[in-house]
């Protein structure tokens, strides 16, 4: 059996941090069993779905390295849910009903009163040819729901959850295609995974109760079901469900200048028992990967830790890696300078200009400019080589007396404009000798 999951994103709108999420762990459980991910676009809402949000989906996919082994739209495939609609009727397994959203609505209301669940209390079961020629008179067309055995539990193990069980004389019958004719989510969505042999569907908590009606919908087919992994939903730092999470996207990591490996590496391990760590080789963290590792509490998001690991997985990032995103006047040896200062990709220009120039002068101590003058004179008579760092302060030293900070921190001050950054000793052949001078000088001008 090859194993096989999907991503299954309405086009309605972007993708937030927890569609990332279940498209990640998606693609890294098939990944990790040699197995394919799907992206099947759940298009059926033909007002609401874009094409410009199928191709953002797509985008997104490619930044984050989730490229899906095949691509499916069910707006493909009216006419096949059409004709095992059709099967289920002929079966017994749907019916149709005629009541009003308000109608139905004060019947939850009614229920809830009496202390009771708001489930549907399948009165259309009960509705004789003259009531159905009345309604259809009136003008009413039915919605169609499944009707769910009460007499047969429900049960799987879940990969996350472990065992579960549902009465569904518990459930209400869902409904299952509108008075339009549109299909809801939970009936295609069956078809679909037996159709193209979805092995196991992994998705939030919330859907828990969705797959104790779909598994009877497998069953109503003679269809095997799959396995099932129901993950706790993301939280944010306030320990609540976040509305904030749910606009938290691709765009909004990118403006942020968050590395997709950042994100990946994040999103893979928040809620396991794993640390997270900034690891660069996906490969790495699909070996890891196994739902046992997976905890029942939420998961926390925090932003904190999301920059603290980007900053960290930013000073991991060779020059090839990066490199089509630099400065065109940006070598290697500045990357390898200026990378271990970088919060993240957005300060590349602020450390490049350091080493280019110009600068904006640093004021220097009083106390300091006669020793800063005595540097640019000292430095002139130098011979400039990559050690001249340590020639030029080792010099410095013995002409002056100083050391450690009052040695170093005029310097970095006047050639730099700044109090802290690079590794003077790599940062100094980088500015260069006539750059140097010209620092120095203007600095106790």
């Amino acid at each position: 059996m090859t194993i096989k999951t999907r991503f299954a994103p309405s086009p309605t709108g972007h993708l937030h941090v927890g569609n990332i999420r279940t498209a990640l762990h998606n693609w890294m459980f098939a990944k990790k069993n040699g197995g394919d991910f799907l992206l099947r676009l759940d298009d059926t809402d033909s007002v609401r779905s874009k094409e410009v949000y199928v191709d953002a989906i797509r985008a997104d996919l490619a930044w984050l390295g989730l490229a899906p082994d095949e691509e499916e739209r069910q707006s493909n495939r009216f006419e096949r849910y059409g004709a095992r609609f059709a099967e289920l009727k002929l079966a017994g397994r749907v019916y149709p009903a005629y009541e009003t959203a308000q109608e139905l609505d004060l019947k939850r209301k009614i229920q809830l009163g009496r202390g009771k669940p708001p489930i549907y209390d399948r009165a259309a079961l009960e509705l004789t040819e003259e009531q159905i020629t009345a309604f259809e008179t009136e003008g009413r067309t039915p919605h169609w729901r499944f009707k769910l055995d009460h007499e047969t539990p429900i049960e799987w193990t879940d990969l996350i959850r472990g065992d579960q069980h549902f009465d569904a004389a518990l459930l209400s019958d869902p409904v299952i295609r509108r008075e339009d004719g549109s299909w809801l989510y939970m009936l295609p969505s069956t078809i679909d995974d037996i159709d193209m042999a979805i092995t196991h569907v992994v998705r939030g908590e919330d859907h828990v109760a969705n797959t104790a009606v779909q598994i009877q919908m497998f069953h109503a087919f003679g269809a095997d079901t799959p396995q099932f992994a129901h993950e706790a939903l993301l939280v944010g730092t306030e320990g609540k469900l976040s509305k904030r999470l749910g606009s938290l996207g691709v765009s909004a990591f990118r403006d942020k200048f968050i590395e997709p490996q950042s994100i990946v590496a994040l999103l893979a391990r928040i809620g396991t028992s794993d640390p997270v760590e900034p690891i660069l080789d996906v490969a790495a963290l699909i070996d890891t990967f196994d739902f046992s590792r997976f905890g029942r509490a939420p998961a926390r998001f925090d932003d904190e830790e999301l920059a603290q690991l980007n900053q960290k997985v930013v000073h991991l990032l060779g020059y090839a890696d990066v490199r089509d995103r630099l400065p065109d006047n940006m070598a290697a040896a500045a990357w390898d300078v200026i990378r271990p200062n970088l919060h993240h990709m957005g300060e590349v220009p602020q450390w490049l200009q350091v080493v280019t120039g110009p600068i904006v002068a640093a004021s220097i101590l009083t106390e300091d400019q006669e020793f800063v003058a005595q540097a640019q004179t000292l430095l002139e008579t130098l011979d400039w080589s990559e050690g001249i760092w340590k020639s030029w302060t080792g010099a410095l030293k013995e002409a002056t007396g100083r050391k450690g900070k009052s040695l170093f921190m005029p310097l970095r001050q006047a050639l730099t404009g700044l109090d802290h950054g690079p590794d003077m000793s790599a940062l100094l052949p980088l500015i260069g000798r006539e750059s140097a001078l010209e620092r120095l000088s203007q600095a106790t001008a």
